[in-house]
């Protein structure tokens, strides 16, 4: 199987995500920050869009969804427990739930704690990951409605995918997400190391998404909450749980 993957620039620094499905032909987008820029990428490779997957329903996710289906009679598909946010949905979704579209079995992952019925759709078929606001490039969404204990579940479940699934967020935060990484650990090569690869990205005019997890396993402060390296970098005690540690170090996110 083969999908076309296209991260779509939207607003001041979002993306929608358009895949086709080559084998079938089938066209979908997952969030839709504004309509014209995926309507122009539609028009220009002369594509028929089918799916709207949506992740949460912050606006600069959700706002051109409504335009978009009524251009293009693509069906929704979106949290059922987020419904009453949401734009009218075709196909109410719930986690655990499987999503066919075209040769791909989407499955549908509870990612609360950015926000509360934020989902997550993994393609383990392409090895893709549409993550949303939750596990962001180098980063995670703050803590808008859910608790940390909820961020924290939601990043040890995408976590346990495997390495090699690209994961496609829903902003072009890398370079901020790193800023924050080198200020907690200044001496570690491998974040030097990736800084250095999403510059040389972002000077080129390229966006630095998608990532493999495994890159973020390695270098993203939120998923290394277990790492003694970044405890002793955030002076924590060494009893202090993989939870302190993720809730000190967004705490410290928030701040900076």
């Amino acid at each position: 199987m083969t999908l076309e993957l296209i991260p779509i620039p939207c607003l001041k620094d979002n993306y929608a995500w358009l895949w086709h499905d080559t084998a079938t032909d089938t066209v979908v987008v997952v969030d839709v920050p504004e309509a014209t820029p995926v309507l122009n990428a539609l028009a220009e490779r002369n594509w028929q869009l089918h799916h709207i997957l949506i992740t949460h329903h912050h606006a600069d996710h959700i706002a051109g969804v409504e335009a978009l289906a009524q251009a293009t009679g693509a069906k929704v598909a979106g949290a059922a427990a987020d419904a009453h946010r949401l734009p009218p949905l075709d196909h109410p979704v719930a986690p655990g739930d499987v999503v066919h579209l075209g040769m791909e079995a989407a499955q549908v992952l509870a990612a609360d704690g950015h926000t509360v019925g934020h989902i997550a759709w993994y393609l383990p078929g392409a090895g893709l990951l549409f993550s949303g606001d939750s596990l962001m490039s180098w980063g995670c969404g703050r803590l808008f409605e859910g608790t940390p204990a909820q961020m924290f579940d939601t990043l040890a479940r995408l976590a346990a995918l495997p390495a090699e699934t690209l994961v496609c967020s829903g902003h072009e935060y890398t370079a901020a997400n790193g800023r924050f990484a080198l200020s907690l650990e200044p001496g570690n090569g491998r974040l030097h190391d990736r800084m250095d690869r999403v510059t040389a990205l972002r000077l080129a005019g390229e966006p630095s998404l998608p990532v493999h997890l495994g890159e973020e396993l390695a270098t993203n402060p939120f998923l290394r909450s277990h790492d003694a390296a970044l405890r002793a970098a955030l002076g924590m005690a060494e009893e202090a749980s993989p939870l302190s540690v993720f809730t000190e170090a967004r705490a410290r996110k928030d701040k900076f």
